[in-house]
């Protein structure tokens, strides 16, 4: 409150040999006139100096270590100095960072870098005030490699970089503001494919033709986005598919959503994931959660919308199985965090003394969507459509609070009624556990079909007589884990040489069908299992298998030689993730 950052400047030069960036940040400070200091967030970062903008040098002094938060910066401000310049080099393992050797990309002969900040890493690569609440606008000059394009989370104001010593620079600039997480640099061997007038794809040459194909739809998902939503405010909205290694399906990094291999299925089956991240430039990039314990703020408005994107382009019954996937994993996840009075299950999470990583489970996605769902059949689409676009455009390029959406729903939604009247009961929903008894069920005839087809499996019928038909992606998922755990491993040979289970390329069908096949010990799918997981790091599939290996006796070892082997090949996020679960008893 009394000493702020509103922008930052970075000149960065990327070093692939020691994989570092080094460079400055000059950071413009909104101060008080008796604030005499501001406190920046950093994490393994090299402070080389720190001056005011005629050169001359600040008093600075790194604070004590904390494990989850790294060193408070913190810097003396003499009167009327609003910049301040940091020189400074990050660490070869900056958290946030990872730096790919050429054999880790598609191309196979340059090396790569990407950034991601969400939730606390911003501060392991830019020394600023690394908190949701705290929007800034950002520029950026990147020198890379001159055989190398750099791409950022902004405007790209020289697109092919400018010649200069030992590289190439890029330039960008973001005017509107918004929190550091959302930051973010990539750096490889990419190529640019347009798909409409703004939109567009980014990825390796050996990538880009098909990725551009997957995403066809995107012009359209945008158009149906602002139907729903409101303008969109962003400029541009492209898309970088990255390396494997990538630990998310997604991150909804502004102007430039940065993206997983593993959507790629061929047939746009997994494009719903463009949709999350799409809806991400309002919820969560236009209206952002203030700190991480309104996490949910973010992700259940976007997984709302996700289901209401994908219903407007590929129809109800698409987006209902979508919504019945998501309610199972809900209620799996629910269970898997202890049961249903796990505090870990409430959607405003107590993070004290957490990393927020740990908050960024299934429930402020599946459950948040879920209250929403809830409030549009209480009050009617119509109404709630009506109310969405005006909370947008009420918050715009803000950071808000749970507080503050309850205060809003109330003014707004419910025209100054009580929530318990309206049946809403929101105290419930958003601070007590597990899921309240007036959640929506979702139904989808299609799956309940499926679900047919799955008992008569399980009761003995043989895999031809499943009538399949041409199901798509999230019947195939339905059907795979629905059927129960203790089919053998015979059944389950029926099954795969029926249907090419094993053989699969398709990243959803193939990671349901190895938690099945790991249940039964299913031999035959053991080597695909092992190049699932060393050839991806999407945390989404990486830690449900490694937890299912290490339940059981014969997956320890398995589970433990392969880690030794991937575990370099993977991010940070997913490692953190990982480490405690392959490395337990």
């Amino acid at each position: 409150d009394q000493a702020r950052v509103s922008h930052v400047a970075l000149d960065l030069r990327a070093d692939f040999s020691a994989r570092t960036l080094a460079g400055r940040a000059t950071l413009t400070i909104d101060r008080e006139a008796r604030a005499n200091e501001v406190v920046l967030d950093t994490r393994a970062l090299t402070i080389e100096g720190i001056s005011d903008p005629d050169g001359r040098g600040l008093q600075f002094a790194l604070g004590p270590e904390d494990p989850i938060l790294g060193q408070p910066l913190t810097v003396q401000l003499p009167e009327r100095v609003r910049e301040i310049r940091i020189d400074y080099r990050t660490s070869p393992t900056a958290d946030a960072l990872q730096w790919l050797s050429p054999e880790q990309t598609s191309g196979g002969k340059h090396p790569y870098l990407y950034s991601q900040g969400q939730a606390i890493l911003t501060r392991t690569w830019i020394p600023t005030q690394d908190s949701p609440g705290i929007r800034q606008t950002y520029s950026a000059r990147i020198v890379v490699p001159r055989e190398l394009r750099a791409v950022m989370s902004a405007e790209h104001l020289t697109p092919d970089g400018v010649e200069v010593a030992d590289g190439r620079a890029f330039e960008f600039r973001l005017t509107t503001p918004v929190p550091p997480y959302l930051i973010a640099l990539a750096a490889g061997d990419i190529v640019f494919q347009p798909i409409g007038a703004r939109t567009g794809v980014f990825a390796e040459p050996q990538v880009v033709k098909g990725a551009a194909a997957e995403f066809a739809d995107l012009e359209g998902m945008v158009t149906r986005a602002e139907a729903l939503l409101g303008p969109y405010r962003w400029g541009r909205y492209d898309v970088l598919v990255l390396p494997p290694s990538f630990p998310f399906g997604g991150m909804e990094n502004p102007r430039l959503t940065f993206a997983t291999p593993t959507i790629l299925a061929g047939d746009r089956s997994l494009v719903s994931l463009i949709a999350h991240e799409l809806a991400h430039s309002w919820s969560g990039n236009l209206v952002t959660n203030a700190t991480w314990r309104d996490f949910w703020l973010n992700e259940g408005f976007t997984s709302y919308v996700e289901l209401r994107i994908m219903e407007a382009l590929y129809g109800p019954e698409r987006a209902a199985m979508l919504e019945v996937l998501e309610h199972r994993e809900l209620h799996e996840e629910i269970t898997r965090l202890g049961g249903t009075e796990s505090p870990d299950t409430i959607l405003h999470v107590d993070l004290r003394g957490k990393d927020p990583d740990a908050g960024m489970t299934q429930i402020p996605y599946a459950k948040g969507a879920a209250l929403l769902r809830l409030m549009e059949e209480t009050v009617g689409r119509e109404r709630f459509d009506a109310y969405l676009r005006s909370y947008f455009d009420r918050h715009a390029f803000s950071s808000i609070t749970t507080d503050v959406f309850v205060k809003d729903v109330r003014s707004h939604l419910l025209d100054g009624k009580d929530d318990l009247a309206s049946g809403l009961r929101l105290e419930e929903w958003l601070y007590r556990p597990g899921l309240p008894n007036n959640a929506p069920v979702p139904r989808s005839p299609a799956l309940d079909a499926v679900e047919a087809q799955a008992r008569a499996f399980a009761g003995g019928a043989k895999a031809p007589s499943v009538e399949t038909g041409d199901w798509t992606t999230q019947e195939w998922q339905h059907f795979l884990t629905s059927l129960p755990p203790d089919l053998t491993s015979d059944r389950l040979a029926d099954l795969d040489g029926t249907f090419r289970l094993t053989e699969r390329r398709n990243s959803e069908v193939l990671f349901a069908w190895l938690r099945v096949a790991i249940r039964a010990r299913y031999e035959p799918a053991m080597p695909a299992l092992e190049r699932f997981l060393t050839s991806q790091g999407r945390r989404k599939f990486l830690r449900p298998l490694y937890e299912d290996l290490m339940a059981t006796h014969w997956g320890k070892p398995e589970a433990r030689r392969i880690y030794a082997r991937a575990r370099p090949l993977y991010h940070s996020v997913a490692t953190t993730t990982l480490d405690p679960i392959v490395g337990g008893n």
